[in-house]
């Protein structure tokens, strides 16, 4: 193909040509019109020609962008697996044939998780397995409605408290064993992410995870998180199967937080949380129940400070004392009590071979003014974490009264403290 400055040249040659061999002046003139017409009519479909040649660059281009888009979202999608397997061990000062075997070593559980998306919906779920039981921790599907709110469906994490743990170590708070701290429950919840420092969490829960009073369970002791599923009478022991078995249903709950930002390492994010919901016995209405909380949750450099205050009352005629179920076996709660936590940590790190880091912390929780009359429950918790790699690892050192896990309930009556020393190994994949 000639260029514009190729068709000039050829141009002044014919011109020059024209001139020295041409003799009739109108012969000339017509063949000079002829070729400036030819010349024009070329220029003409060049200039067509660059932008055809344009259009067609420019639609190759988008054609190639939008199939590396496609390409990148269709990477995007799929769901990721991981999991965990940890072990325990103990030694504790409530078991004689513990301390006569220098403590026990004992597996913990082997977990898999699924997280991630097609499309645009999420999917999270967590499942574990124990020697004793199987148990679903959460699952649920996710939609991002807008920048700002996401939807959750399935069995979700109840909000409430300080999030997502009102706690550091590997035993929790007083408040896990009362169904106020990583409760889960089925039904919908609202979240909106932290915007203009201000964040809000909604949700409607129709029962819990093992489908109320009546759901189709072997045991409804077999499941993660504390809930309530019954209630207890005079004769009634604080281990035994529920003989007045209830459910709740129809839970309404919400945590507002704000976050103060003290400085670019030092904020604070301070919150409320209230939740409502009624209690069924597998025919009627047989109560109801709530609880609200005040939390603070401070971070200062390396520091963080977890305060945390709150109610809770199951509201049945003529009863004090509740039973809960959780980890394959049954235990008891007062009706109502007050909670109190803090939590101080520290978290450092450091490189040394596989470990990246550490965290030190004390956690101390009271549970108080129950209903049922019974002394209070403390646990008071001193330990350490190691992160090293897949593995992450607690060093705990319990002290305690009327505690489960340490040698009480939290419906016991005991004056002792109990000890507990445990360390806790996971693989994380």
């Amino acid at each position: 193909m000639f260029s514009l400055r190729s068709i000039s040249l050829i141009a002044a040659v014919g011109l020059c040509h024209f001139s020295v061999h041409a003799t009739d002046t109108d012969d000339i003139k017509q063949q000079l019109a002829a070729l400036k017409a030819q010349i024009a009519a070329l220029e003409q479909r060049l200039a067509e020609q660059e932008v055809a040649s344009k259009k067609t660059t420019t639609l190759l281009v988008q054609q190639q962008t939008e199939a590396v888009s496609k390409q990148e979202t269709n990477d995007s999608d799929g769901i990721k697996l991981g999991g965990a397997i940890r072990t325990n061990y103990s030694h504790t000062s409530y078991s004689d044939g513990n301390k006569n075997r220098g403590g026990d070593f004992d597996f913990d559980i082997f977990r898999l998780n699924l997280n991630g998306s097609i499309g645009d919906v999420l999917l999270n779920a967590e499942i574990r397995f124990f020697d004793y039981m199987t148990a679903v921790k959460y699952a649920y599907v996710g939609y991002q409605l807008n920048e700002d709110w996401q939807v959750q469906a399935g069995i979700t994490q109840v909000p409430f408290g300080n999030w997502p743990y009102n706690s550091h170590n590997y035993f929790f708070s007083t408040n896990y064993y009362l169904g106020l701290e990583d409760d889960h429950d089925l039904g919908l919840l609202f979240k909106r992410q932290l915007a203009d420092n201000w964040q809000l969490d909604l949700g409607f829960f129709k029962n819990d995870e093992l489908g109320g009073v009546d759901g189709y369970v072997s045991s409804r002791a077999d499941r993660y998180s504390y809930d309530v599923v019954g209630y207890r009478l005079g004769d009634d022991g604080i281990y035994d199967d529920p003989a007045q078995p209830v459910g709740e249903y129809n839970t309404f709950a919400g945590r507002f937080a704000y976050q103060f930002e003290h400085s670019s390492d030092f904020t604070t994010e301070l919150g409320l949380s209230a939740l409502a919901g009624g209690l069924h016995n597998g025919n009627s209405r047989a109560g109801s129940y709530n609880a609200w909380a005040l939390h603070l949750n401070s971070h200062y450099q390396r520091w963080n400070l977890q305060l945390q205050h709150g109610e809770y009352h199951y509201d049945i005629d003529d009863v004090e004392r509740m039973a809960v179920g959780a980890y394959a076996f049954y235990d008891s709660i007062a009706a109502k009590a007050k909670t109190s936590t803090i939590n101080l940590a520290y978290s450092l790190p450091v490189e040394w071979g596989p470990v990246t880091g550490l965290q030190f912390y004390n956690n101390y929780g009271l549970v108080y003014d129950k209903s049922d009359n019974s002394r209070d429950t403390m646990m008071n918790v001193t330990g350490f974490s190691v992160a090293a790699g897949g593995l992450f690892t607690y060093f705990d050192l319990v002290h305690a009264r009327n505690q489960p896990f340490v040698g009480g309930s939290a419906a016991g009556d005991s004056g002792e403290t109990e000890r507990r020393f445990n360390i806790n190994i996971g693989y994380y994949f």
